[in-house]
This record gives structure tokens, sequence and C-alpha cells, in this order.
């Protein structure tokens, strides 16, 4: 399949161990590039959907400079929307618990921004995922907290883990773009690449 994509290389810009899983569940060949200390900032103005794919962009231009003409990279983000807030990636266990009281009995938003870039052209995409979860008691976010390390994901959770199995009472949207990256939607980009 995607044999229009044949003549590049693939290169996946992510640190995501998910990421990593998702595309090879597409079975696309593909080199993996990791460059520490990417910045993950992004303007006090942005809203929503506008946060994960500037950073999506960010990290693209980071990479860009390892390219050649035969290079397609993938670089993505995910952000965790709620009440007109962001979450991102918890810096330590404080942050973690705090983020997943702030989930926990409410809907949130998983927002996934993609960045596709070759040296002739750039696009980019996002999805949105809406996810109920169940009231967490303390126990439990501690439990998972301290078992899992949550600190490498939006919201300070991963739905495929034991938070998701006993927390996500609901899922609207793509599943996978709850895990870091909208697969059926980057198949799609990539077919009409």
């Amino acid at each position: 399949m995607l044999d229009n994509i044949s003549k590049y290389t693939i290169v996946l810009g992510s640190h995501s161990p998910r990421r990593r899983e998702l595309l090879l569940g597409l079975d696309i060949h593909y080199e993996l590039k990791v460059l520490p200390d990417i910045e993950e900032t992004y303007p006090a103005a942005l809203q929503k959907e506008e946060i994960p794919v500037y950073i999506a962009r960010s990290k693209a231009l980071a990479y860009k400079k390892f390219m050649n003409e035969n290079t397609l990279l993938i670089t993505a983000d995910t952000i965790v929307w709620l009440d007109g807030q962001v979450y991102g990636k918890p810096a330590n266990e404080m942050e973690a618990r705090n983020m997943l009281r702030a989930l926990s009995g409410k809907t949130h938003e998983v927002i996934t921004g993609v960045c596709l870039t070759t040296q002739e052209q750039q696009k980019t995409f996002y999805a949105v995922s809406s996810v109920q979860f169940a009231w967490l008691e303390d126990a439990e976010i501690d439990y998972y907290v301290k078992k899992y390390q949550p600190y490498d994901k939006a919201g300070a959770y991963g739905v495929q883990e034991w938070i998701g199995y006993i927390g996500v009472e609901s899922l609207s949207g793509s599943f996978y773009n709850v895990m870091g990256l909208p697969v059926r939607m980057l198949y799609q980009y990539l077919k009409e690449w």
C-alpha cells in the first residue's frame, strides 16, 4: 500500500513509543529520529487545535536540517483541552495528580496536531477526540501515577493503560488519536500525497 510515497524515506521525529507503535501498525517502514530538548512552547494567544499544530510544525523545523530531497518527515503533538485550559505533559508527580483530579468526572478533548514535511511541501492537520472520565478516587490516581509514571503523556494519562481501563466511560472520535496519533487520518493524508 501507499506506493505513491515509495520514493521517500519516511522519518518519524518523535520520542513517543506509542507513536512508533501506531505507525508500525500502518505497515509503513520508517526510520526513527529523536532530537533531544525540542522546545514545546507556543504563543499564549493560540487556542485548542492551534497549539498542537503549531508545536508539530516547530518540531518539523528542528528536524529540517537532517532532511534530504527523499525525506518525508512526520511530527506530531498531543494536548488535552478542558474548560479553556491546556494540559500537556506533567513535570512531576504532583502535577500529574492535579491533572488527573481536574479530568476526573468530566469530559475533555484530546487534540493531536500532525505535520508532514518534505523539502517541497508541508501539510498539517489535526484530530479531536472527546473523552468522558469517570470519577477517580485519590487512591486510584495515586496508584496510577506511582505505577505507570505518566510524565510523557498529555493530561498525565495513557488511554491504553490501567487508568483508561477503569476511568474512560466513553470516547467519541479516534481512540488512536487519544493514544497520540490519528492513524486513519494520517493514512488518508499519505494516500493523497
